[in-house]
């Protein structure tokens, strides 16, 4: 495509490169269309690849930057998905217990998964996405989420004598304390 309309009609491979799966999109920025910057930093890029790896577990993402010499390429595959992506994100912390909690599930058609490890830290690290979009500002299924950790750790804790009746409960920010999820 070029501007909006197609360039060349699609063409079957040889076949040999039929054998293999998967999609190559090569892109060239318009200057005359990106006008402010046509120039992509590869950090950014890979790094954005990396995530969706990560959040597609199994599916194999690469980049090729053609601009430099040598050519830089990289590949990203995790087959354990957003449960490797803690553990990623906790490289630089000190994790409470060695692997991250997982589950998944679906209901009314709606897919969700949480991966979750605890860390020696003061700060939380919770990232939510929807459809492989990042959400910084939350949505319902942050808020949701962190809702539900609050509530399951509170009546753990009352159910095993942590917490008394009489006790106020934990707080949100309490119970997300040191999380990445």
């Amino acid at each position: 495509f070029e501007r909006g309309h197609i360039k060349t009609e699609m063409k079957l491979l040889d076949e040999p490169m039929r054998l293999k799966r998967g999609t190559i999109v090569h892109f060239a920025p318009d200057p005359d269309i990106f006008r402010e910057t046509i120039v992509f930093d590869y950090r950014t890029l890979a790094s954005r690849i990396r995530e969706l790896a990560f959040l597609n577990k199994g599916l194999r993402l690469s980049i090729t930057d053609k601009r430099v010499d040598p050519v830089k390429n990289e590949s990203f595959m995790y087959e354990g998905g957003i449960a490797e992506y803690v553990k990623f994100l906790n490289k630089n912390k000190q994790p409470l217990f060695p692997e991250p909690v997982y589950v998944e599930g679906e209901e009314n058609g709606i897919q969700v998964e949480v991966a979750l490890q605890y860390t020696d830290a003061v700060a939380e690290t919770l990232m939510s996405f929807t459809n492989n979009i990042h959400t910084h500002e939350g949505g319902t299924h942050e808020t949701g989420f962190k809702m539900a950790l609050t509530r399951i750790i509170n009546d753990y804790a009352k159910k095993k004598g942590i917490l008394k009746d009489s006790d106020d409960p934990l707080s949100g920010e309490d119970v997300r304390e040191g999380i990445t999820a």
